[in-house]
């Protein structure tokens, strides 16, 4: 085994110990983390001001600019966030001798980002120009120029030799990669960290994927990704075509954007999680990719798991589109966000959302309220009853038998409404938080998993005889009864509409 070789198992065991919960997903202090970030730096330049008119020689708007702005993008952008977030960062790639450059290096030196730029002379800076008004685009311009192959090569050399200088005091590795000409040989750059042990995460934009060969963690969209490796027929077969991958090109992992449909996380070991997409009103998504490379970045050197990783990002990038332009998401910003996830979440789950859910609520500081049963026909003794089951409590969790349990527990005509419609309706009480399926006969293994704050069951029933009570007193919580209201039942219904019938 080659040197290379034994400092990617070593940069591979750290990456991918560690699963945390979603109550976990705080990022500690990061004074003594530095993040490499290495591609194209681009300035972004804004112009905004009002068009009250059009224009007498074209049908186009006409803006009296008023203010003019510069902010850093791309891989600038990247490490904008990442200092941000509260990391260290040193930032390489091209910039020409120019006006851009200068205000690219004053912004970014400002912002705490140790710059060392491979300077080109006689070659502009990469200035992307939007002219903005009311909060909309209204143009964007491009100002790049390709740089010649003995040029490119030249530069690739020296941004090599500063790539190596900085490995060593580097916790990771971020490849931002925009087509634009810096990032001529990602093999090298990769080669360059693995020989460091330092996991290597890659924000690509046209380039085939394998190029990535040996990378930990390559982030590219939906749309780059078929662009790739062909279009999708389904999320199964993106994800058997993104294993495939992994494998064959020796990549750790994929995360997939999605937009407002979230992320897909695609490993070698031929497992997969979907982040789902988080609601959030959408006035920019300029950087969101950038957002989320730089968040992938920090906590893969903190050891996160894949999973933990893309969740964060998920959070970071759906703030970062709330914001007009090129835009960064702070600490603590962050924090409050995670904090605030189980609030904005309710509905019909799967396990696995209610699981993190349940989870996120409890780090706002919610106490949790459990309850089952089957809901077939929902009358108003089940809404009393809940409304009083949610007052013991912030949030409340329904699981409904599935289909098939109704009718062991019920018998033959049960259920006569789907779990499909059952929960629907369930969801749409401003008393439940969240409804999810259960295709065992009792909850004990929901509430396993889930471990409320305080386990209610309405009827009859002493306390004792609470399925899953002995269980939920052992790690401390309570168990309650609460009564119906009389003359609702659902049976009773059923039956007294079967005798309608035969009437």
């Amino acid at each position: 085994m080659d040197s290379s070789s034994v400092a990617l198992c070593y940069h591979r065991q750290r990456f991918v110990s560690v699963k945390l919960t979603l109550s976990d997903l705080i990022l500690p202090s990061l004074k003594n983390t530095r993040i490499l970030v290495v591609g194209d730096v681009m300035l972004d330049r804004y112009w905004y001001g009002t068009a009250a008119r059009v224009s007498q020689e074209a049908p186009v708007p006409v803006v009296n600019v008023d203010r003019v702005e510069d902010r850093p993008g791309g891989a600038a952008n990247v490490a904008l966030n990442i200092v941000s977030l509260g990391a260290r960062c040193t930032l390489i790639g091209l910039v020409g001798n120019d006006e851009a450059a200068e205000s690219l290096r004053s912004t970014l030196d400002a912002a705490g980002v140790e710059c060392d730029f491979v300077v080109q002379p006689d070659w502009p800076s990469i200035v992307k120009l939007r002219v903005i008004s009311q909060r909309q685009q209204l143009l964007r311009t491009d100002f790049e120029k390709p740089l010649k192959a003995p040029e490119l090569h030249n530069a690739m050399q020296a941004l090599l030799a500063k790539v190596a200088e900085h490995i060593q005091r580097a916790n990771s590795v971020v490849i931002e990669d925009y087509d634009k000409g810096t990032i001529s040989d990602p093999a090298s750059l990769i080669a360059v960290a693995r020989n460091a042990g330092v996991a290597v995460v890659v924000d690509p934009k046209l380039k085939p994927l394998s190029v990535y060969a040996g990378a930990s963690i390559v982030k590219p969209n939906q749309i780059e990704f078929e662009a790739s490796e062909g279009a999708s027929t389904s999320e199964q077969d993106m994800v058997d075509k993104g294993h495939a991958l992994c494998v064959e090109h020796n990549i750790d992992a994929l995360v997939v954007t999605q937009g407002g449909d979230g992320m897909t996380v695609i490993l070698a070991d031929a497992t997969h999680h979907h982040v789902p997409g988080r609601p959030v009103d959408v006035f920019d998504v300029t950087g969101a990719g950038d957002t989320a490379a730089a968040t992938l970045a920090i906590t893969a050197s903190l050891g996160w798991d894949v999973h933990d990783c893309a969740k964060l990002a998920n959070i970071a990038s759906s703030l970062v589109v709330a914001k007009l332009g090129t835009a960064t998401v702070s600490g603590p910003e962050l924090a409050v966000a995670v904090r605030r996830a189980g609030h904005t979440d309710r509905g019909v789950v799967s396990l696995t959302h209610l699981i993190e859910s349940v989870e996120s609520a409890r780090l706002a500081g919610d106490k949790i309220v459990f309850t089952n049963g089957c809901f077939d026909i929902l009358h108003a003794g089940h809404v009393a009853y809940l409304e009083e089951a949610r007052a013991l409590g912030e949030r409340l969790v329904v699981a409904i038998n599935d289909d098939a349990s109704v009718t062991r527990l019920k018998g033959r005509g049960r259920p006569v409404n789907s779990l499909e419609r059952r929960a629907r309706v369930l969801a749409g009480l401003s008393s439940v938080d969240w409804v999810v399926g259960f295709a065992e006969d009792t909850p004990e293994n929901l509430l396993g998993l889930i471990k409320p704050d305080v386990l209610v069951k309405g009827g009859d029933y002493s306390s004792d005889a609470v399925v899953g009570a002995d269980m939920v007193r052992a790690y401390g919580g309570e168990v309650a009864v609460l009564g119906l209201v009389e003359d609702c039942s659902t049976t009773a219904i059923v039956e007294k509409v079967r005798n309608q019938s035969a009437d």
